[in-house]
């Protein structure tokens, strides 16, 4: 096996344990299928692309939800997508898509609180790590959290 092979089962094993949690991250902010395949892909491009050394595992799963999410912001930003009417594709794709009640309202919070609810409870980080993750205070992370629950109660008639 010579070192290509070794580099290409490398990143095949990282592709494997991460792409789920990558798919699942850009999802909270298409919420349609097509849009979060392709950030999915340009994500484990740019990871392949950065040629960058991870201290652990962790480290990894940090970098790839950063810059998926940022991918996605970005993609966003983008003009076409003012543009076309978006919504009207995304209530057709989530109306036959298996969601619950719970999921389908984080999935409607502004994206600095959907992040941070989905990093806290689909990914068990503490806010002291989402802080280091998303560069922002510990303290702005709570209170992220707090206000996202907030919203979560409100738009679930206290039912959270």
């Amino acid at each position: 096996m010579n070192l290509q092979d070794s580099k290409n089962e490398d990143f095949i094993d990282i592709y494997n344990k991460y792409v789920d949690t990558v798919y699942r991250v850009c999802y909270m902010y298409y919420k349609n299928k097509s849009d979060t395949e392709d950030a999915v892909q340009s994500t484990f491009v740019k990871f392949l692309e950065s040629g960058k050394i991870f201290n652990d595992d962790e480290h990894i799963k940090a970098w790839l939800i950063v810059t998926a999410s940022n991918i996605c912001k970005n993609s966003l930003k983008h003009w076409y997508r003012k543009i076309i009417n978006i919504h009207s594709i995304e209530e057709n794709l989530e109306s036959t898509a298996p969601h619950t009640e719970l999921l389908n309202s984080v999935l409607k919070l502004p994206d600095k609180y959907k992040i941070t609810i989905y990093m806290y409870y689909y990914e068990g980080y503490n806010s002291r790590e989402i802080a280091r993750i998303l560069k922002k205070n510990e303290s702005t992370i709570r209170t992220y959290l707090k206000i996202g629950r907030s919203l979560l109660k409100d738009d679930l008639g206290g039912n959270l």
